[in-house]
């Protein structure tokens, strides 16, 4: 009978959480309406970041040699000067290895002088299991729709406050996430969750997710494999990334 109780009170407080954590339903996806995030000074850091003894290294300053295009091609953004960038109009890239629950540290820097706006401004990604975005864009002094600025998980989840750097100077992404699990019948069991930091700032806080990411839209989960490849997008914007590293998290 004590054993029931447990594993009610358990299931009972999953539910809540997720309950808690869910996307708005006050704002529609995207709203402009919807109250901008405070912005917050960040600091100079300290970039870049070393990587851990423990950590697979994705990108090391030289070549893409862990990635490849989502067709299957050797990777072909530009590699010069320790950093790699955007090769407008070429393709998403993928890690050639697969990934579930992970700690993963980017650096990125949008393109200076900025050239557009809104959403047309710095505009790339880092996708999660291919699936879940936290986005990339020049939000210094760019205003756009608050759950597509950086830092947000695209569409579901402004971010807690606007820590952005100005154009050309680096940034980073700290991201702890817990992918989605499912039953042999396909049911979910745990949804995914996320917590980011941009340049150190907590800016995602535990949320999670009701689906996949998606431009005004929110998929439901479908069942999918526990480790699937990175993702870092190509929006035809010329952002750089450099100092990728990413450690596996085991399950508890």
């Amino acid at each position: 009978m004590d054993r029931l109780i447990v594993r009610l009170w358990c299931a009972a407080a999953l539910m809540a959480g997720r309950a808690e954590a869910q996307p708005s339903k006050e704002w529609p996806i995207h709203s402009r309406e919807r109250p901008q995030p405070v912005v917050v000074d960040p600091g100079p850091g300290a970039l870049p970041l070393p990587a851990p003894k423990d950590a697979i290294v994705l990108f090391d300053g030289t070549d893409l040699s862990k990635w490849r295009h989502v067709n299957g091609n050797d990777a072909n953004w530009i590699v010069r000067d320790g950093y790699f960038e955007v090769r407008r109009d070429t393709g998403n890239l993928l890690t050639k290895d697969s990934f579930g629950d992970v700690q993963l540290h980017v650096e990125w820097a949008s393109p200076a002088p900025a050239a557009g706006k809104d959403q047309d401004r710095g505009n790339s990604g880092v996708y999660l299991m291919n699936k879940y975005e936290v986005q990339v864009l020049d939000s210094y002094e760019n205003v756009t729709y608050p759950d597509g600025q950086a830092g947000s998980l695209y569409g579901q989840f402004p971010p807690l406050v606007n820590a952005s750097r100005p154009p050309g100077v680096w940034q980073s992404f700290d991201i702890v996430f817990h992918g989605p699990r499912w039953d042999s019948s396909g049911s979910l069991l745990r949804p995914a969750t996320i917590t980011v930091l941009h340049n150190g700032v907590l800016v995602q806080d535990h949320v999670t997710l009701s689906g996949p990411t998606a431009h005004y839209a929110r998929p439901p989960y479908e069942a999918h494999a526990d480790k699937l490849p990175i993702l870092l997008q190509d929006h035809s914007h010329p952002v750089r990334y450099r100092n990728i590293w990413i450690r596996e998290l085991k399950e508890r």
